[in-house]
Parts: structure tokens; sequence; C-alpha cells
């Protein structure tokens, strides 16, 4: 017992020998502009990340707020060396901590300096650029002061924070949930199985004379972001489309999508359903899958609708399987994706990419 007693009282004087070592420092206003802060807010801000680092003995804002009231100081616009010693000899201090925090364009600008009272010269000093977005304001201090001092700091956050042309994610994009990011589309899409017969087939018989398969097709997708955390986003996209306009055909096409997309790598997926505007006959095969356009007597014939220049127009219904990579060029998005839509009469692939140029209102409110 006297032993655990003894070990109690060492450690207890340890820790008051390791609190008393620490430098007394006072922060007082930090200096604002372009921003919705008052220096005295700013300066109870930046004490409460300067305390965090548990490097000083960080005066209390009470007891600065005291001691100035007491000494009868004028702390407004004290911003400069001379004036930080002489604050900080009435107040005590081993250091004065100041600096500013300033909107500049489309940057915020933090600038730190820590001042030794005794020496009356500036111990160390920091200056880091952010992207303008103040609802982060407290993760750019603390970023700051952890740079100061060589504490270890997260990259991912850094680039979100500082990288103009990021992937969108819920820093550089603050307060918006719903995001727009429209623009044109154009690639390849070709045709495989049954259709094939159909699309190569003779005029005569129903078919379209094609050479090949491979028809392209432009169009332009609407998208909207409706989920934007952390890495990844979640996407609804709506694109409509026209087929074959090279083969002097025109195929229309709408696709509505669900996807996700990783806001580090750009990479994306989804999924969702697709319509077109084909021409479909009604007509009969037997049990050897031979068609005809009337019934025939004593030959057993079901009914059946196939793709055929000489029908009607209707509206084809699939299902379609998308991926891809955006790439950032400035402001510009470079989204190349490739599809597949599967069916009973053959399967569909294809590729495109298109562009588009994100807004830059990102510190609007919806």
């Amino acid at each position: 017992m006297k032993k655990l007693i003894l070990i109690m009282m060492v450690m207890s004087v340890t820790v008051s020998q390791a609190q008393s070592d620490k430098k007394k420092v006072a922060v007082l206003n930090i200096d604002t502009k372009g921003l919705n802060y008052e220096p005295g807010s700013m300066g109870n801000l930046v004490r409460l990340e300067l305390e965090k680092l548990n490097l000083f003995e960080v005066v209390d804002r009470y007891d600065v707020e005291y001691l100035v009231k007491k000494n009868g100081l004028d702390i407004n616009g004290c911003f400069g060396k001379i004036c930080l010693v002489e604050m900080g000899k009435h107040l005590r201090v081993d250091k004065m901590f100041s600096g500013s925090v300033e909107m500049i364009g489309e940057k915020i600008i933090i600038q730190f300096r820590m001042i030794d009272v005794h020496s009356e010269s500036i111990e160390g000093s920091q200056v880091k650029e952010f992207l303008n977005l103040p609802k982060n304001l407290q993760e750019m201090i603390s970023m700051t002061l952890n740079e100061m001092y060589q504490r270890p700091i997260n990259k991912e956050i850094e680039r979100e924070l500082t990288a103009l042309n990021d992937f969108d994610n819920f820093r550089n994009n603050p307060g918006r949930y719903r995001l727009q990011n429209d623009g044109p589309r154009m690639g390849f899409t070709v045709f495989t199985g049954q259709i094939v017969g159909t699309l190569k087939g003779s005029t005569i018989d129903g078919g379209y004379g094609l050479s090949n398969t491979t028809m392209f097709q432009f169009g332009y997708q609407f998208e909207k972001q409706y989920l934007n955390e952390g890495r990844f986003q979640a996407l609804f996209e709506f694109i409509p489309m026209i087929t074959g306009l090279d083969k002097r055909l025109i195929i229309p096409s709408f696709t509505l999508m669900n996807g996700i997309r990783d806001n580090k790598s750009g990479w994306e997926f989804g999924i969702g359903p697709t319509f077109n505007v084909i021409r479909l006959k009604n007509g009969y095969i037997d049990r050897n899958g031979n068609w005809y356009d009337s019934r025939i007597d004593g030959v057993e014939l079901f009914d059946h609708q196939r793709f055929d220049s000489r029908g009607t127009l209707n509206f084809s219904t699939g299902f379609i399987i998308a991926f891809g990579k955006t790439f950032r060029s400035g402001k510009l998005n470079i989204p190349l994706n490739a599809f597949w839509i599967p069916s009973d009469s053959g399967n569909r692939f294809g590729i495109s990419f298109g562009f588009n140029a994100k807004n830059d209102d990102r510190y609007k409110e919806l």
C-alpha cells in the first residue's frame, strides 16, 4: 500500500513538473479580412486549436480578458511584434501567438507567428493557402498549426482543402447536396446475336442491309449528385441519345441510371433501365424458328414479334450496366465509359465519352 502511494506521488510530481516546463502562451485577437469572423472570435478559435497541440500552457480566454481589463490594455489592432511583446510583458507570459486569416480572391490564406516575449523576436511562422471554404476553417487552422510544429497531417484532407480542381467531396463542395454536372456524350455501339441477321439482312425480308453493326451515337447526359460524403458520390443520370445516323437510321433512346463515383480516383459504376424506339413486326414462327408474315394452313405456328424494318414504331426496354472513369483537366471533366446491354436477341456493347465544365458556385447554398 505504501509503495502504491509512493508511486502515485511520484507520478503526480512528474506530471506537475511536465506541466510547469511548458511555456506560457497568450493569444489575443487574430486579424481577419473578407470573412464573417471578428478578430476576437478568430482568436478564440485559434486558441482552442493551439491548446489541442498540448505543447504550451495556453492562457484561458477568460484570464486574458481579466488581465487585459485589469491592466487597462487596448488590444484592438495589436497584431505587430512590438505591440505583442509589450502586451506579453503585461500579461507575464513567455510567448505571444498572433497572425491573420484572410480571404483573397478564391483563396483563404492563414498566416501564424509565435513571438518570444523575452528575446522580443519571432520564434516561428507558418503560411498556408486553402480553397475558399469558410465552413472548413477550423480544419484549416488545425492543419496549419500541426504543420507549423511538424505534427503529422492527413494528406487526403489537405488535398481536398487545397487542390483547386479536385473531384467533388463534402469538403470542397460544402452545403451542396444536389449538384448538376451535365454535358454532351458521344461514342459507338455494336450489336451481337440474332439482331445482327436483321441489321445485315435484305430490306425485302425486313432487314436493313448494313455491312456492319457498329453505329455512332450521340446525346446529352443530365446528372444529379444527390449524396456527396467522404470519397463517394451517389449519382442519378438521365441520358437521351440518337443512334445510327451514320447508317441513315434514327434510333432514339433514353436511359435512367443510378450509380456511384469515387471522388479520389474518378472511377464510377452505374446500372438502370434503357428505353429504345424501334420498328417491330408481328408474325409467326414454326418449331424450327422459321419466320412467316401470315398463317400457313397445316403448319403449327406461334405468334411472334421481331425487329423488322417493315414494322411499326414501338418501345423496347432493356437493362444497362456501365462503368468508367472521369478525367480532370482544370475545370473540365472528361468522362470515358463502357456499357453493356444484355437481351435475349443479342447483346449490345459500347463506349462513350464526353465533356462538361464544373460550375464554380461551390459556395452557394441550395
